[in-house]
């Protein structure tokens, strides 16, 4: 008799539990944003189905090699521009893949919409290191607000997410946030040179980048509201 109550009392704490995280994961408070059912992939690995090259001046070449995207250093900057007509301008995250193999400013500069505007994460520029946005308030991510140094080793994988809200931004390279902008009282845009990449396209600047698992997702209701909370403690 200990032995079926014993069963039965683990069976039902069991059920509890599972119908608590379930309740949680409808709000939005307990998902997943690794999950793949929520996710687009934007890069098959093998081709540029889906994308052209940008019009930049004298750009490197785009190809595919070992299942990553290669931008060919060029003249200036080389890229790829989505050809896609059904890309997110709001509540939506972009997440990808980049690497620097070889030079020394930014290999995965990505440019996105915001509503009806732009704006790029800029990453490695000026050099090597400035990671920020551009624009704010016509201001570049070497002099702005969002503006900081990252070292980035040559030859290594970072993980860049970019989170779009109504009244905010968000992005993050691997683990660490590094942009979080109330966006609901400055100007965004994008320098003249990224208008090619619009509406969205990843870039590097005379340096060979490497792009892969290249994807978008749109944000529930639960995350929207929970973001737009962020606004109202100001």
């Amino acid at each position: 008799m200990f032995r079926f109550f014993t069963f039965y009392g683990k069976f039902f704490i069991l059920l509890i539990t599972c119908s608590g995280m379930s309740s949680l994961a409808q709000t939005g408070l307990c998902e997943n944003p690794n999950d793949k059912s929520n996710w687009k992939s934007l890069f098959d690995g093998k081709t540029l189905k889906g994308w052209k090259q940008s019009d930049f001046f004298k750009p490197g070449k785009s190809s595919v090699k070992d299942g990553s995207i290669i931008l060919e250093k060029g003249s200036k900057m080389t890229g790829i521009t989505y050809d896609g007509k059904d890309f997110p301008k709001m509540n939506y995250e972009v997440s990808l893949e980049g690497k620097r193999v070889e030079g020394r400013d930014f290999f995965c500069t990505t440019t996105f919409p915001v509503g009806d505007s732009f704006c790029s994460f800029v990453v490695g520029g000026w050099g090597g290191s400035v990671t920020g946005l551009s624009s704010i308030d016509g201001i570049d991510a070497s002099e702005n607000q969002t503006g900081q140094g990252i070292e980035y080793k040559n030859d290594q994988w970072y993980k860049i997410r970019i989170r779009v809200t109504e009244k905010r931004l968000e992005t993050w390279v691997d683990k660490e946030q590094v942009v979080d902008l109330d966006t609901s009282e400055v100007k965004l845009g994008i320098r003249i040179e990224c208008n090619v990449s619009t509406p969205f396209g990843i870039a590097s600047y005379d340096t060979v980048g490497a792009l892969k698992d290249i994807k978008v997702r749109n944000l529930d209701q639960a995350e929207i509201k929970e973001i737009s909370k962020k606004n109202l403690k100001k």
